[in-house]
């Protein structure tokens, strides 16, 4: 299914700015619950997508066709319990996927995995946020054929050059992310309003 037939067959709209929602608010319509052993439960209401406390993962992967650079995507999500990684964004990065995780590693490391082989707690797009539950946060991820960058509400938090490395997911259970999906780890999370849209500069 192509991108217009699956936002006709959902029944949304294009935003006049150029981004286009990718969940209906309503429904899972598009969206798979991702097949990871023991997840917890996935629901929608009030407008989100809650992704219930697995045993360790939980999650949505994305069943629409999707670009492979140069676009952004951009969601709101908050942890409503727990204290790891509560909505982190698998997405692709050309021919290979990467994750932006939120809070894992205990619940406040932020960063890309994986670049040149290192995971988010260990390459140099670490970094550390404090999350509070219950709170939403804006975010947003844009891929570029030269550079990744995440930003947390207004701040810019990762800003990672990557002509030339190897960019590929932590090996494992969250590889069934790919191509675009959205998870949480031993932790309830929210999202909504999740949207891309294809840039080019």
């Amino acid at each position: 299914m192509t991108r217009r037939q699956w936002i006709a067959w959902a029944g949304i709209a294009h935003g006049a700015d150029g981004w286009q929602p990718l969940f209906d608010g309503k429904s899972l319509a598009g969206w798979k619950e991702t097949a990871f052993p023991r997840h917890g439960a996935v629901t929608v209401a009030e407008g989100r997508i809650v992704l219930g406390g697995g045993a360790p993962l939980t999650g949505v992967t994305f069943e629409g066709s999707f670009p492979k650079t140069n676009y952004e995507i951009r969601f709101e999500a908050m942890r409503v319990s727990g204290g790891d990684f509560f909505a982190s964004l698998t997405f692709p990065v050309g021919a290979g996927f990467a994750t932006f995780v939120l809070g894992g590693w205990g619940g406040d490391i932020i960063g890309v995995s994986s670049i040149d082989g290192w995971n988010a707690s260990e390459n140099e797009t670490r970094n550390y946020f404090t999350f509070e539950d219950g709170k939403w946060y804006a975010i947003r991820v844009a891929v570029m054929p030269e550079r990744i960058q995440c930003w947390i509400g207004a701040e810019r938090v990762v800003n990672v050059g990557i002509a030339g490395r190897q960019i590929t997911m932590r090996p494992g259970d969250i590889e069934l992310s790919a191509p675009l999906g959205i998870a949480s780890y031993n932790t309830t999370g929210a999202v909504r309003r999740i949207e891309y849209k294809t840039v080019s500069r």
